[in-house]
């Protein structure tokens, strides 16, 4: 995967008439779009994307838009967050710690 920044390249497309590979950041609200016919200037057009973004952003005086933050709502039955709830306590660790364990095991 494609990290630059702390930001992440999406799906990547290629496009057989053109012979180009193509892509967008992923996880924004805003577009940021690059594309290359190799590797090598796709990561460049990746980054320069990314840098030309932060500076557009900097010039309005707009704060980029950034892929999480780590923060997330989950809403669910109450008996199924009374047994996370309890599971976490049987482990001795918080809920929030318990549900990133989860997902890390889902991998």
């Amino acid at each position: 995967m494609m990290e630059y920044k702390g930001y992440a390249a999406g799906p990547i497309d290629f496009d057989p008439e053109d012979k180009t590979f193509s892509g967008t950041v992923a996880g924004l609200r805003d577009v940021i779009h690059f594309e290359g016919r190799t590797a090598t200037e796709l990561e460049r057009a990746f980054r320069e994307s990314i840098d030309s973004y932060l500076e557009l952003c900097a010039e309005q005086g707009q704060q980029p838009d950034r892929p999480f933050n780590g923060k997330i709502l989950v809403r669910t039955e109450p008996e199924l967050h009374r047994k996370a709830v309890l599971r976490a306590a049987v482990e001795g660790v918080s809920l929030s710690r318990w549900i990133s364990r989860q997902i890390e095991s889902a991998r």
